[in-house]
């Protein structure tokens, strides 16, 4: 009887078979459905599944407990990698694909450069509500480079200037001014000098500003007979000069292998700290010299091709935190661009001249504009000459 109203219903309703029959296939297809949206998330860009944020900084410059909380709030693992040199960083970015979302760029010239050859993104403030603790001030400086500020925030800036061991260098050229370029660039001094070591850092970029304003010269002149003038002044001291380092100036000061360093504020400072801490009678100082030091700011950026440009974003955003940036100082030992920050900063810190320049020291500084390409070519040939000694 069952079977009987069955088929009357089947009768009736001939369509109800074909309906299931259509709904079976459906259900034998599911597994394969599965395996096919298993295939297409397999098939997504790592990017888009991974929780990654690749950073490229300069060594020594970071709070390591900034980067742990980072990746206790937000989930996002950190990789970091370190360079020495602007060369360097210029190099890896002009390439392309490098694979970082977030390097740190000094103002002038390798921010400015990557900015017009399109190899840094524009930065969404929207998303960075911290945007707002930043120095107008400063950023206003940084404008010169960046016009509307658009590609990136100050991360921590400083002087270029000379490191030294105050008593030792005395102790060879006693009548040497501590606080001028002369006591560098005046062969007599880095003559007498040399016997407690002199060591330069290994960059261009910033060497050669510094030697312009010593000889009375704009810092951005591209004039052929300005840059002769430079090269004569530096080969002049080349052979009292003992190595060239970028970075590795910090320890040989510290520990006392060489008495006499052209380096940035910030280093001079890290080694006079290790130098202290070390107990072995080693003082270091720091000198911004009198006829004028070069004021750079480097750079939180994001590059164009960056693989995850919302952490990027996000790390931004953690890092101008007061607090966040007062821990990075007390650090480094670099002035960093936020204001709120000066609370939470150690009191030897935040009353040193040498970190946070009263505004009579800051008006000795000069900032650098961008020099063209064939201008910059004809220093870094110039570059090459002088530290092979030719």
């Amino acid at each position: 009887m069952m079977r009987d109203d069955a088929s009357a219903l089947h009768a009736a309703n001939p369509s109800t078979n074909d309906t299931i029959g259509r709904r079976r296939p459906l259900k034998m297809a599911l597994p394969r459905l599965v395996l096919l949206l298993a295939a297409l998330v397999l098939a997504l860009p790592a990017a888009a599944q991974e929780r990654v944020l690749n950073v490229y900084n300069w060594t020594d410059y970071i709070d390591p407990a900034a980067l742990d909380r980072f990746q206790r709030e937000t989930g996002i693992t950190v990789r970091y990698d370190v360079y020495d040199s602007l060369e360097t960083l210029e190099a890896k970015l002009l390439a392309g694909h490098s694979g970082y979302d977030i390097v740190v760029p000094t103002n002038e010239p390798t921010f400015s450069r990557l900015i017009r050859a399109g190899a840094l993104a524009e930065i969404d403030r929207a998303r960075v509500p911290n945007w707002g603790e930043l120095d107008p001030g400063l950023m206003a400086k940084v404008a010169v480079s960046d016009p509307g500020n658009r590609h990136g925030a100050i991360y921590l800036w400083g002087t270029t200037g000379l490191g030294m061991i105050p008593d030792r260098v005395a102790k060879l050229a006693p009548d040497a001014p501590l606080d001028s370029w002369d006591l560098l660039f005046k062969p007599e001094n880095a003559k007498r000098i040399a016997g407690c070591g002199i060591t330069m850092m290994d960059s261009a970029i910033d060497v050669i500003p510094s030697v312009l304003i010593y000889l009375g010269k704009s810092p951005d002149s591209t004039d052929p007979a300005d840059l002769a003038a430079v090269e004569r002044t530096l080969m002049a001291i080349r052979p009292f000069i003992r190595s060239f380092a970028s970075g590795g100036a910090l320890e040989a000061l510290a520990s006392g292998q060489t008495c006499l360093v052209l380096d940035y504020s910030g280093d001079v400072i890290q080694a006079q700290a290790r130098a202290s801490e070390a107990g072995r009678g080693v003082v270091v100082r720091y000198v911004a010299p009198k006829e004028g030091a070069q004021l750079s700011f480097d750079m939180l950026a994001i590059p164009a091709d960056a693989p995850h440009p919302d952490a990027a974003l996000q790390f931004i955003n953690f890092v101008l935190q007061p607090a966040v940036m007062a821990g990075i100082t007390n650090q480094v030992r670099y002035p960093n661009a936020v204001p709120a920050s000066r609370p939470l900063i150690r009191p030897a810190l935040a009353s040193d001249a040498n970190v946070f320049p009263p505004p009579a020291l800051m008006a000795r500084f000069f900032t650098v504009g961008p020099v063209p390409q064939a201008a910059e070519r004809a220093r870094t040939r110039m570059w090459a000459r002088f530290k092979a000694g030719e």
